[in-house]
């Protein structure tokens, strides 16, 4: 029989945990509860607080004493980070279920988050609106907006739970497992002003007998790839579009965060790397743009992004922090640079062409980069065929 873990404050919000005990129940599927309340809880759990609290060293009863919420919360998380994926791997259970407000879904993200990919995982939450990034970041959970607080039960509350209930217990019930054809998994980034070569070089891969993920550099899609890289399911990288650099070093909306473009290198799989979009920065609406930016020039892609010409100052400091993370890779690296314009919008005659700029980021380049790192120039723009082809072919070059 499945089981479905439920993790909660069984002190505060017993009733409500409760009643999710019994939906599942009902449903012909076994619980498995742990409890991340701090005092007494209405009901015993299969996990105790304190054993939560014990996988990181630390003491419930002191906790207790000291009457300190934030280090009850924060003990708890990082207790429950830690067990959970044992438990998991152990065999426990099969899909994990919370609710709460910003303090339960804050103690019970991340140990979800640290759940392999495909491992059914929600959380019914106040929280479940606007920005979740901080919850979600790289992972598969799900999110239920409660509408109403979680706390008590109502007639609200009640369907709520129940539609939550029904949609996890139809994930366990109808599993898909990943199934490995055999074909080596490559990642590539794009954006919407490179898709035509990541649209080339991807047919020109799988062709060859390779599966290929794309990625949208959006910020997300950077740290999903670094993620997937991490945990071990790709062979080999097309990251031909590293424009979430300028977002995380002029201030856009778009930023992958300070770690980009380093899983590749410290799992040592071999990469292919390019210099797509850096021409531009992303905000919002035009409206939404830091006054110091407003005589900048500006592409409106459309009515909810505003993209920013990147100036030659801003590409050395790009180039410089490319070059110290390729030049940190464990495994076969080669940077490709089409002279020509870093995207649809970066050639002769097009809105952000800017030759002087992109030459301060090439010189950088080639300044910067350490003999470790394999640079190719080719006098196309990264939208151009050749290109594509030549980048497709370098990585399955580097693959052996």
């Amino acid at each position: 029989m499945k089981t479905i873990c439920i993790i909660g404050t069984l002190d505060t919000k017993g009733k409500e945990f409760g009643f999710l005990k019994e939906l599942i129940e009902a449903r012909g599927f076994q619980t498995f509860c742990i409890n991340t309340g701090v005092f007494e809880p209405l009901f015993t759990a299969d996990v105790s607080n304190a054993q939560v609290a014990a996988a990181v060293g630390m003491d419930i009863q002191e906790i207790v004493a000291k009457n300190d919420r934030a280090l009850a919360t924060e003990t708890i998380s990082r207790g429950l980070e830690v067990l959970l994926p044992q438990l998991h791997a152990e065999g426990k259970f099969d899909a994990v279920l919370s609710a709460g407000g910003s303090g339960g879904t804050s103690m019970a993200a991340p140990a979800m988050r640290a759940l392999p990919i495909g491992v059914p995982k929600m959380i019914i939450s106040t929280m479940a609106s606007g920005n979740v990034s901080q919850y979600i970041d790289t992972s598969d959970l799900i999110m239920i907006p409660s509408i109403v607080d979680v706390e008590g039960l109502n007639d609200i509350s009640r369907k709520i739970f129940t539609n939550a209930v029904n949609a996890l217990c139809g994930m366990v019930h109808f599993p898909h497992h990943i199934e490995k054809d055999g074909r080596p998994l490559l990642a590539a980034t794009m954006f919407g002003v490179t898709t035509p070569c990541i649209k080339t070089a991807k047919e020109y891969l799988e062709a060859q007998g390779y599966d290929v993920l794309v990625f949208h550099a959006t910020g997300a899609g950077g740290k999903s790839m670094e993620a997937l890289i991490e945990a071990g399911f790709i062979k080999g990288v097309l990251d031909i579009t590293t424009t979430e650099w300028c977002d995380e070093l002029v201030g856009g909306v778009l930023s992958a965060g300070p770690h980009r473009l380093e899983a590749a290198g410290r799992k040592g799989i071999p990469q292919v790397v390019s210099v797509g979009a850096l021409d531009m920065v992303n905000f919002g609406p035009k409206e939404t743009l830091p006054k110091e930016y407003a005589q900048r020039l500006l592409y409106p892609h459309n009515p909810t992004v505003t993209l920013m010409r990147t100036t030659a100052e801003e590409l050395t400091r790009i180039g410089t922090v490319i070059a110290e993370k390729l030049n940190k890779a464990q495994g076969k690296t080669t940077l490709i640079l089409p002279l020509k314009g870093l995207s649809a919008i970066d050639v002769q005659g097009a809105p952000f062409y800017d030759a002087e700029a992109d030459a301060a980021l090439f010189s950088t380049l080639r300044e910067k980069l350490t003999n470790k790192v394999e640079l190719v120039e080719m006098d196309n723009a990264i939208n151009d065929d050749a290109f594509a082809l030549a980048a497709a072919q370098k990585l399955i070059e580097l693959l052996g």
